[in-house]
């Protein structure tokens, strides 16, 4: 019996050793295996692109709401950044060029706070049609010569009101002399179209005594256009700005103002009574003056 228990445990052993080496014969070598897998694909890393940087320009636009058929003046005139992809074609980029273009330009349409100022909206001085378009309906333009004095030193701009004055010297020995020079108002709260020949603003910041204006041009009725003409001829006419809200009328005429007005000096001096001179000639050289 032990014989047999025994005989069947060598039995058993022999063919768990016989299976073990069977199975370890079957395995492919190590390397064989290793070469039979096919090597992973590599993976190239993309990496995001950087952001492009936000590029931001400074734009003219309006300073405050102006209204349409305006003369843009230079406060009303001013500059906001604006991301340069989003603007629209026709703008305006911040420059001293440009804004002397501006200034003087009529508005074509209402503009509000901050709103850009692109070509299409304006209609430039020396644009072909300016002057008409500007001129309100029924109205006639007249252009009035000043100097440094006159014009006010360059400091009237398109679309200002301005009263215009007209100072003369009455050449009469008869009358008293505070009464040979007055001043007078000959047109009221007239509108400002246009500064010199090229219909320009006045004297420029920072510009020399040649860049002063040297002609105003003014909107008035056909009757004030000849008023102006004629008092040009009579006197020296200078310019008068008036506040933006001065309500002041026509109705408001103090009449002229005389020397004697101004001067306490000058309306003391007594009056020169007027002597009439005969002079009677007694054949070629003799004469005799007879004064009345």
């Amino acid at each position: 019996m032990v014989l047999r228990i025994i005989l069947f445990a060598m039995m058993a052993m022999g063919l768990g050793g016989f299976g073990i080496i069977a199975w370890v014969s079957t395995r492919p070598p190590p390397a064989v295996a290793d070469a039979a897998q096919p090597a992973p694909e590599a993976v190239a890393e993309v990496k995001p692109e950087p952001p492009k940087p936000v590029v931001k320009v400074a734009v003219l636009v309006a300073g405050r709401a102006v209204r349409a058929g305006s003369l843009l003046k230079p406060e009303e005139i001013t500059a906001r950044e604006f991301v340069e992809a989003n603007l629209p074609p026709g703008i305006s980029k911040d420059s001293l060029a440009n804004r002397h273009l501006l200034v003087g330009a009529m508005v074509r349409r209402p503009l509000a706070v901050g709103e850009p100022l692109l070509v299409a909206d304006v209609m430039r001085p020396g644009d072909h049609g300016f002057l008409a378009a500007v001129l309100s309906s029924g109205l006639r333009a007249v252009t009035i010569g000043v100097d440094a004095v006159t014009g006010t030193a360059g400091l009237i701009w398109p679309g200002d009101r301005v009263d215009v004055i007209m100072t003369q010297t009455i050449e009469d020995p008869s009358l008293p002399i505070g009464r040979r020079v007055a001043a007078e108002t000959i047109q009221r709260n007239a509108r400002v179209i246009a500064i010199d020949q090229q219909l320009v603003q006045g004297a420029l910041p920072g510009g020399t005594e040649g860049n002063t204006a040297r002609t105003v041009t003014i909107e008035v009725t056909a009757r004030q256009v000849q008023e102006v003409l004629v008092a040009g001829r009579i006197g020296k006419l200078s310019l008068s700005v008036r506040a933006s809200d001065s309500s002041e009328s026509t109705a408001d005429d103090h009449g002229a103002t005389f020397a004697g007005d101004v001067s306490s000096a000058m309306a003391r001096q007594p009056t020169r009574l007027r002597t009439d001179v005969i002079r009677i000639h007694a054949g070629s050289s003799e004469s005799k003056e007879y004064k009345f």
